[in-house]
């Protein structure tokens, strides 16, 4: 499939009205054809147009014509071949196993939230119904009924590292697509080719099924214009991101708007490892291998990257350290994802490095070539920490800081002073229970996921798996799960007059909920 660099507005493929842009290949630091053209005001308005014109047409459709929607797109998907697989290896500098499988789970996302769709209401839709009650005294109750109602338009923001998974048919399209809501992507700068052989099997999956033009659109754009425009837009009352500190200024935007909107945004996370005595003491050769091994996972571009260990000072964690140090050393430099993330993860590392108190512990090999980033491990003691909020903050890639404390009392203000985190790990064996008890209180407020004994750079797809966390790891950690396929939606209330017997059932549709004609044909999901 040959690349245009246009815009997918509904059913039409258009040149962007904006500025001229290119992709660049990090590994050889240079630019890529075509040229792409950013979206200007018009064609945002016509997108978020287009997707409000779609929405009631396309949230009034069978739940399995969903489904079936969603499933289309992950077959086009795949249909696309080595035409995506060689141009997203091309943009992002990541390995070509690394983007088979994040196809394979981007495909496997789309067919969870297809296979949810398609069992139907009690639980996908939030479906509850009291039956009334007449001869209630002083007052009788009337039959209610509340169910999820899709909110509208999504704009969804692609990630810079995941340019299939948390992009244009990632995790927030597919889970706006289920819930009956249009999106406009902006697809994100740095894999715009990828971004454009994704929304065009989307595009085609949607021409396919016949569904409402405008359920789908994908904007380019170089800068921020576009995004900013489309959180301020009125006609699209709900957004996602995934990805940075952008996120924390739009975030800003849809505060400001006048008509309060939900936004998603995922912004900064440094993932402590705590390492508790015993385990630190039994296991230091093992857990210097493992953490090396996550922190330069994808060059240590992942969200869940380990950017913190905090650990008691003494034998075991010098011990530790050396470890760390011999293993890091083996480890070869690696092209980033592009010249902007390796400009933002040197200059955020060499800030790091330059505060006092702190000293450079541990390297990995020399870089060979443009946009690769050599790993490295800093070390503090625990007062400096404490001192210096700029070493609790995200440096996103291949660097890390271990903090040593002088007592247990010492690591509990630390993990006290932490802000909200995606992910936090306790390494602990049985000798270390009483602490680790005394610490989970606090840690249970500071991250969206516990991890015990492992590290957080793998996160599954699946319906008990959280991806989010307090402010400022995500902007919104009520919803971050699987289960964020339903929070693009509202409840609504029935109170109807002519009271009909309301009958039980295993999977309610919506029009069983919602029917209130004459009262009859109300139903309540299973307990």
């Amino acid at each position: 499939m040959e690349l245009t660099g246009n815009l997918i507005l509904g059913n039409r493929c258009t040149r962007g009205g904006g500025n001229g842009f290119y992709a660049d290949e990090p590994s050889q630091d240079c630019p890529l054809a075509p040229e792409f053209f950013a979206a200007d005001a018009a064609n945002v308005d016509l997108a978020c147009q287009l997707a409000e014109q779609a929405f009631d047409a396309y949230r009034a459709l069978p739940l399995s014509t969903r489904a079936d929607f969603l499933t289309r797109i992950g077959e086009n998907i795949v249909a696309l071949g080595d035409s995506l697989i060689i141009r997203a290896v091309q943009e992002t500098g990541l390995p070509r196993g690394r983007i088979e499988g994040e196809r394979a789970r981007t495909v496997g996302q789309l067919a969870m939230f297809a296979a949810v769709v398609r069992r139907g209401g009690g639980e996908f839709l939030q479906a509850i119904v009291e039956e009334a009650l007449p001869e209630r005294k002083p007052l009788p109750r009337p039959d209610l009924r509340q169910c999820h109602i899709p909110l509208g338009p999504v704009a969804v923001f692609g990630a810079s590292n995941f340019p299939l998974a948390f992009s244009v048919a990632g995790g927030d399209s597919a889970s706006a697509l289920a819930a009956g809501c249009p999106i406009v992507v902006k697809a994100h700068p740095s894999h715009p080719g990828t971004s454009e052989l994704v929304g065009r099997a989307i595009q085609q999956a949607a021409q396919q099924l016949a569904l409402p033009e405008g359920v789908f659109s994908l904007l380019h754009g170089g800068g921020h214009e576009v995004g900013e425009r489309l959180v301020t837009h009125p006609l699209i009352p709900g957004r996602g991101i995934y990805r940075r500190a952008r996120g924390l200024a739009l975030l800003a935007l849809a505060l400001r708007r006048t008509v309060p909107v939900p936004f998603y945004a995922e912004m900064s996370s440094i993932n402590p490892q705590i390492l508790l005595p015993t385990a630190l003491a039994n296991r230091s050769t093992e857990l210097a291998a493992r953490f090396v091994d996550s922190l330069t996972l994808s060059v240590g571009q992942f969200c869940t990257s380990p950017g913190l260990v905090l650990a008691l000072k003494g034998k075991a964690l010098t011990q530790f350290c050396q470890h760390l140090t011999a293993t890091l050393a083996k480890a070869p430099a690696a092209t980033m994802l592009s010249r902007g993330i390796w400009q933002a993860w040197r200059d955020k590392a060499a800030g790091l490095a330059a505060v006092d108190g702190v000293s450079l512990l541990a390297q990995g090999q020399p870089v060979q070539s443009a946009n690769q980033g050599q790993a490295s491990v800093l070390y503090t003691d625990g007062a400096h920490f404490l001192a210096e909020p700029r070493l609790s903050e995200e440096v996103f890639g291949p660097t890390s800081l271990v903090v040593g404390f002088d007592d247990d009392a010492q690591l509990q203000q630390a993990i006290r002073a932490l802000e909200g985190q995606l992910t936090l790990t306790l390494h602990l064996d049985e000798a270390d229970h009483p602490l680790a008890q005394t610490l989970l209180p606090t840690l249970e407020r500071r991250a969206g996921r516990l991890l015990v004994n492992g590290f957080p750079t793998g996160v599954d797809v699946g319906y008990a798996m959280v991806h989010g966390g307090p402010f400022p790891a995500t902007s919104d950690a009520r919803s971050a799960s699987f289960r964020r396929m339903p929070a693009p939606c509202r409840a609504r209330r029935l109170m109807p007059f002519g009271i009909g017997k309301v009958k039980r059932c295993k999977n309610p549709t919506i029009r069983d909920i919602l029917d209130i004609i004459e009262g009859v044909g109300a139903k309540r999901p299973m307990p």
